[in-house]
C-alpha cells in the first residue's frame, strides 16, 4: 500500500494477531497463563481516540466525495444500513478510508480480510473471535472461541454472538445516558467489514461461500448489523443467480495527477526540493500507473539519485540548481519508465543474449541498415509477452475453436483434409473474411484469456525444460510459478499501456471483457522474440 493506505494501526493489529493461525511449535509448548488484559467492547473500535471530520478529509486527498458518501450511507446513530460494496483499483485508499471513517464515527465493527483469512473456517472463526472478545494466546492454547467450518453452524453462532454484543451495547448505552460520558463506543449497531473479497473467488468452495456472504444480511435478519464489502473488482463480477439484497456500490477512482502530488508532498522535510523533483517525474510515471504504492517504490531511488549533487538537503533549489539536478536525473528517468515490464523470468544468460542483439543492431544501423524485424523496441517480461499473445489469439480466434486449437498436442494440426472448393464456397469465404475484417478484434472474458495463457505457457515450459536438459540443467525453473506469478499484475500493466483495452461487462456472464489492440505485425514480433509458433495457433478462414 502507498502512503495514503498505511495508517498507524494500533488496536487492529491486536485484533488481527488474536485471529492468527498458530504454528506447530507453539502448540507443543506448555500452557502459559496470559498477562494480557481482557478484551472489552472498546476493542471493537479503531484507534485510540476518534478523529475529527477535518482531520479525516485532510488525511485522504481526493477522497472527500467518498468520505461523504460513506458517512451518508451509514446514516445517523443506530440507524439500519443496507450492505455497502466499496470497490476500486489497487492502492486507491479503500480500506484506509473505511477504517478511518469508523474511527471518526467511533462505531464498533469487525474487520476480516480474505488475504489473511484464506479459507472459510479461518474467516468464520476470525469474525466470531472478535465478536466474542476472544484473543488467542498461550493461556487458551491459541485456540478459537468456537470451531466453525460449515456455513449453517456459522449462521447460528454469528446470530448468537451478534445478539450478545448488541445487548451489551444497549446496556452500555443506557449506562452512558445516566452518566454524561461513558465508554468510547457509540450506538448499538455492529458492522462486519470483509476486505479483499476478490480473493475469495480463488477458494475451493467459492461457489457456495460467496453467495452465502451476500445473503447473510437476509439470513440473519438482525437490524443492528451492517455489512461492508471491500473489493478491487467491480460489482459486475459478483452477479449471482440467487436472490439477495444488492449492496450499494461506492466507487473509488484512480487518483488524478494533482491528488498524487498532494499525497507525495505530505510530511516532506524539504517541500520545495521534493516539489521540484515531482515536476520532473510525476507526469511521465503517472501515465504508466496511478497506484500510490508503485509510484512510491519508483520515486524512492529516483529521489536519492536526484539529491546526489546536493551537499545540504535543506537547501531551497534555485532555477539554476533545478536545471543541474534535472541534467543529473534525466538519464535515469527513461529506464524507470520501463520497470513495469521488467519482471524477469528468464535465466541470467539472457543478459548476454541482449548484449549480442544490441551489438547486431548497432552494426546494422552503422551500415545504414534497419534493425531486425523480430526485435522489440521496449522491455517486456516473458509473462507479459505470453499474455499479450494470449489476448491477441483470444481476439482473433472464435471461442468455439479453442478446444481444437489448444489441444493436448500443443495446438491444432494445420494438415487437414482439403476438398476442392466450389465458386460459391470461395465467395462465402471471401465474404466471411471481409465481414471479420470489418468487425475487427473481438472481446473476451478474463477466464478465456487465462485459459489460453495457461495452454501456451505449458507448451513453452515443456520446451524450456527440454532445453535445460540439453544444457545440463541451466535455465529457468520448471512449473507454473515462473510465468503465472504476476499474470494479474501484467494484465493491469498491459491495459495501462493500451496493449489491451478494458471494455464493459456482460450481465449474462458477469465478468469484464477485454480486447487486444495490437496489430498482427506486433504480435509476430513478440512471438518471434519468444520463438513461439504463433501461426500454428492463429485461425485462418
Amino acid at each position: 500500500m502507498g502512503k495514503e493506505e498505511s495508517p498507524q494501526v494500533i488496536r487492529r493489529t491486536t485484533r488481527s494477531s488474536a485471529t492468527s493461525t498458530p504454528n506447530s511449535h507453539n502448540l507443543a509448548e506448555p500452557t502459559i497463563p496470559s498477562n494480557l488484559q481482557a478484551m472489552t467492547l472498546d476493542d471493537l473500535t479503531f484507534g485510540d481516540e476518534p478523529i475529527s471530520f477535518e482531520d479525516l478529509i485532510s488525511s485522504f486527498p481526493g477522497r472527500r466525495i467518498q468520505v461523504h458518501e460513506l458517512i451518508g450511507l451509514m446514516g445517523p446513530l443506530n440507524s439500519p444500513m443496507i450492505p455497502l460494496f466499496v470497490y476500486g483499483g489497487a492502492s486507491t485508499g479503500k480500506t484506509s478510508v473505511v477504517l478511518q471513517v469508523f474511527r471518526h464515527l467511533n462505531r464498533p465493527f469487525v474487520y476480516s480480510s480474505c488475504r489473511t483469512c484464506y479459507s472459510p473456517r479461518i474467516l468464520f472463526e476470525s469474525i466470531l473471535n472478535q465478536l466474542l472478545l476472544h484473543r488467542k494466546d498461550a493461556g487458551n492454547g491459541y485456540s478459537s472461541a468456537k470451531r466453525c467450518e460449515k456455513p449453517s453452524d456459522f449462521v447460528n453462532l454469528l446470530r448468537e454472538a451478534l445478539l450478545t454484543v448488541v445487548s451489551n451495547l444497549k446496556g452500555d448505552l443506557g449506562k452512558s445516558s445516566l452518566k454524561k460520558k461513558g465508554g468510547r463506543v457509540k450506538g448499538k449497531m455492529v458492522y462486519l467489514v470483509i476486505d479483499n473479497l476478490e480473493l475469495l473467488r480463488q477458494w475451493d468452495k467459492s461457489a457456495t461461500v460467496l453467495p452465502f456472504l451476500f445473503k447473510l444480511y437476509d439470513i440473519l435478519n438482525v437490524p443492528e448489523v451492517g455489512f461492508v464489502f471491500i473489493s478491487s473488482t467491480s460489482p459486475d463480477t459478483y452477479y449471482l443467480d440467487t436472490g439477495y439484497v444488492e449492496p450499494i456500490p461506492v466507487y473509488f477512482p484512480d487518483y488524478t495527477e494533482d491528488h498524487l502530488r498532494e499525497i507525495f508532498m505530505r510530511n516532506q522535510a524539504n517541500p520545495k526540493l521534493y516539489s521540484s523533483f515531482l515536476d520532473l517525474v510525476l507526469r511521465p510515471l503517472s501515465r504508466i500507473t496511478r497506484r500510490v504504492d508503485e509510484l512510491s517504490a519508483a520515486f524512492s531511488p529516483l529521489f536519492k539519485k536526484y539529491c546526489e549533487p546536493l551537499s545540504d538537503m535543506r537547501v531551497a533549489p534555485s532555477e539554476e540548481m533545478k536545471r543541474r539536478l534535472f541534467s543529473h536525473l534525466q538519464p535515469h528517468i527513461m529506464p524507470s519508465l520501463n520497470e513495469v515490464f521488467r519482471v524477469s523470468s528468464k535465466p541470467s544468460s539472457e543478459g548476454k543474449v541482449n548484449k549480442e542483439k544490441a551489438k547486431r543492431k548497432g552494426i546494422a544501423q552503422r551500415f545504414g541498415g534497419s534493425p531486425p524485424f523480430d526485435e522489440l523496441e521496449f522491455h517486456m517480461s516473458t509473462s507479459a509477452k505470453y499474455l499479450l499473445i494470449s489476448a491477441f489469439l483470444a481476439s482473433r480466434n472464435p471461442a468455439t475453436l479453442d478446444a481444437s486449437m489448444f489441444d493436448s498436442t500443443g495446438g491444432s494440426d494445420n494438415r487437414k483434409r482439403k476438398r476442392k472448393s466450389s465458386e460459391k464456397a470461395i465467395d462465402n469465404k471471401e465474404m466471411a473474411e471481409q465481414e471479420l475484417f470489418m468487425k475487427g478484434p473481438g472481446t473476451f472474458p478474463m477466464e478465456r484469456l487465462l485459459a489460453i495463457f495457461q495452454c501456451i505457457t505449458s507448451v513453452a515450459e515443456y520446451s524450456l525444460e527440454e532445453e535445460d536438459k540439453a544444457t545440463n540443467g541451466l535455465g529457468v525453473e520448471s512449473g507454473d510459478s515462473g510465468l503465472m506469478s504476476d499474470v494479474l499484475l501484467q494484465l493491469s500493466s498491459l491495459c495501462n499501456a493500451n496493449f489491451i483495452s478494458k471494455g464493459g461487462s456482460c450481465p449474462l456472464e458477469g465478468s469484464t471483457r477485454y480486447r487486444s489492440t495490437v496489430s498482427e505485425d506486433m504480435a509476430l514480433k513478440v512471438a518471434r522474440s519468444l520463438k513461439f509458433p504463433l501461426s500454428k495457433y492463429l485461425y485462418r478462414n
